[in-house]
């Protein structure tokens, strides 16, 4: 091994406060170590988590691209986040503040926390009924169709426990998404919930299930969990309630943790895409684990007096990676919270972080940009002082969605990152890396991959792009977390991300590299416009509309155009104390022109109340782009936009009724 990377490491990391400060090339010849070395690199990562079984081979690249991390080796998550903590004092330490969202006097009615040990106990329970009481074993797969309730992370321990591979599908999708991702993945059972609560409203989810199984194949069981106590129809045989299920699970029950190789599955999340079916993304555990691991530490600076708090949704990978799996693994204080986060009120974010003094912050561009638009005075009413490192994820971020939570919450000092990744890589791929160096933050950057990441940035013939120039972003070597395959279709797998650059991962974003090696994700290479040849990113052009002074969140989508081929069409929101009018209108034209180029130059733009979102904080721009067209939705039956049909249907009206009455 040429490089000790523990001494190296311990080196760089100090024990109070942040770790020192770097300079770039400092930080570009330790990252050009560990990509030379990855094997061992990644090894020396894996060697603290704790392996009944230690592994044969780092890597097994027999049958490239389906890679295998620490081959032979052994080892268990539920066991990495439960069994080794309460072995040691962190059994007392409070694990999840789980809050919920009905609110009185401006504080929750309900408030639970759970220690690490009661975190244990509950979920040997449940994998003991599920072991005992439905026969889930090793290579079985269970559906969750849960809400934001301390359950869910629970159950997912449970199966990971029993060996067992879980399918999460997040609470907003409708029945036929629940049906086909419950057949593709041919789940025994589904474990849901006679209701959630989402902006004051009580969702029906035991009902969109009741719907889905009408078209299932392979689910015999229904366990449902009382949440709200709304009246739910329960079909004898099928369903039960967990709370009468667990009366036959001892209070002291113990399930041993199955060894399961590295390779082995731990979950299905399925992905939607331009086109086809969604693409069920496996990954294993020995990788997964240890690319968290990594993450938690470098990243986030994970430390024992830290309070935890990612805003995702377990539904999507980014729920999965940095809610459930990597801070249990550290031992780390999270919050998880029901609901949305700006009701009651606008500020419920920021008193989450004053209630529980939360000290790392871990939001998304979308989020920022809408308390923009409500205003500083929400967050000026909270202590938000605990608060010592801050990262976003989901998409680009805009520098002046940067600077304005830099300045409210981070007192313009906090380490402050955004992170690149996908479902597909399993964890951050590109990001500052304040818990190993500290190196100059830059408004609108991802920064640099992280170490034993080998990504790069190349042109339509796989060479390197200089400085400056836009390109493909991809993966050049395999690394831990990524997919073993998609699900039961392997050979989508390599066209999907192998075949447009053979033997490189493609991730399907344009990217820049400045001059010091900072990357610059420019968002999808689907979601491009090209204008009478030339190729304009979405995010360029809605960067430059979120510049100007009246603009609170925008959303850019291309029409046709006779001469052009295509040209831009922007919706945007504005800011308090801002009217639509003509003038507004041609001056955020004249600020694009002056942004991007002449050739930016926007056909129209629309003022919209609100933009079509999906509850993941996603665009939907199929919808933005039939109302610019004057087209209707279209088919909705491939749920393309992570929404159900009513969402698709409702955001359509939303912004098409915005567009009649004369907003744009």
């Amino acid at each position: 091994m040429p490089v000790n990377w523990s001494i190296s490491f311990d080196e760089r990391i100090s024990p109070e406060g942040l770790p020192h400060a770097a300079t770039v090339d400092e930080y570009k010849r330790f990252h050009e170590l560990s990509v030379k070395d990855y094997r061992d690199f990644w090894a020396s990562v894996a060697l603290d988590l704790d392996w009944f079984r230690i592994w044969d081979r780092v890597l097994d690249d027999s049958k490239p691209p389906f890679y295998k991390w620490f081959a032979g080796g052994e080892l268990n998550a539920s066991y990495l986040c439960l069994d080794r903590h309460v072995k040691t004092p962190r059994r007392n330490k409070v694990a999840i503040i789980w809050e919920g969202e009905p609110m009185e006097d401006g504080k929750p009615k309900e408030v639970r926390k759970f220690t690490y040990y009661d975190l244990y106990k509950d979920v040997n329970r449940m994998a003991y009924l599920l072991k005992n009481k439905y026969n889930i074993k090793k290579g079985d797969v269970i559906g969750l169709y849960l809400p934001m309730i301390p359950e869910l992370p629970m159950f997912m321990l449970a199966a990971a426990r029993l060996g067992a591979t879980f399918c999460v599908v997040f609470s907003g999708f409708s029945s036929d998404a629940i049906a086909e991702r419950m057949n593709d993945a041919e789940a025994k059972l589904i474990v849901t919930t006679d209701g959630a609560w989402r902006a004051g409203k009580m969702l029906d989810l035991k009902s969109i299930v009741d719907t889905a199984l009408e078209k299932t194949k392979t689910v015999r069981s229904v366990l449902v969990i009382e949440r709200t106590h709304n009246k739910v129809n329960m079909v004898r045989g099928r369903d039960e309630f967990l709370s009468g299920m667990m009366k036959s699970a001892p209070s002291n029950a113990y399930v041993e943790p199955e060894p399961v190789k590295s390779e082995s599955p731990l979950y299905v999340l399925y992905t939607s895409g331009t086109t086809g079916k969604p693409k069920g993304q496996v990954h294993d555990v020995g990788g997964y684990m240890t690319l968290l691991h990594a993450t938690m530490k470098w990243v986030f600076d994970i430390k024992d007096s830290d309070v935890y708090w990612c805003m995702a949704d377990i539904g999507w990978v980014t729920g999965h990676s940095y809610i459930v799996f990597g801070p249990l693994m550290e031992g780390a204080t999270e919050i998880m919270y029901e609901g949305s986060p700006v009701f009651p009120e606008q500020d419920r974010w920021c008193s989450i972080i004053e209630r529980y003094g939360v000290s790392i912050f871990y939001t998304s561009p979308t989020a920022i940009r809408g308390w923009i638009k409500g205003g500083e005075q929400w967050v000026k009413m909270h202590d938000t002082s605990t608060v010592r490192l801050m990262n976003s994820v989901g998409e680009p971020i805009n520098p002046e969605a940067f600077k304005w939570l830099f300045k409210l919450v981070g007192r313009e000092r906090v380490p402050f990152g955004s992170t690149w990744w996908m479902t597909e890589t399993g964890g951050i791929m590109i990001s500052h890396v304040p818990g190993l160096m500290m190196i100059p933050m830059k408004p609108g950057t991802n920064g640099m991959p992280i170490p034993g990441i080998d990504a790069d940035v190349i042109d339509e013939h796989g060479n390197p792009q200089k400085a400056n120039e836009r390109g493909f972003l991809v993966l050049k070597k395999p690394w831990p977390g990524m997919p073993l395959t998609i699900f039961k279709d392997p050979k989508r797998f390599e066209e999907v991300y192998y075949s447009k650059f053979p033997g490189i991962f493609y991730a399907g974003d344009y990217a820049v590299k400045d001059p010091d090696g900072y990357f610059w994700v420019l968002g999808r290479a689907d979601e491009v416009i090209k204008v009478a040849g030339h190729r304009l990113g979405t995010y360029e052009l809605e960067s430059a509309l979120i510049r100007h002074k009246a603009v609170a969140e925008s959303a850019v989508v291309g029409v046709p155009d006779e001469i052009k081929g295509e040209v831009p069409v922007a919706f945007v929101i504005l800011r308090q104390g801002y009217a639509p009018s003509e003038e507004l209108k041609n001056e955020i034209k004249d600020e694009v022109r002056k942004q991007v180029g002449p050739i930016a130059s926007l056909k129209d733009v629309f003022f919209a109340s609100k933009l079509p979102k999906t509850r993941s904080a996603k665009i939907m721009r199929r919808v933005v782009k039939a109302v610019a067209m004057g087209n209707p939705p279209g088919d909705t039956t491939t749920l393309e936009d992570e929404a159900s049909i009513e969402e698709i249907k409702s955001a359509y009206a939303q912004l098409s009724g915005d567009v009649r009455n004369g907003r744009g």
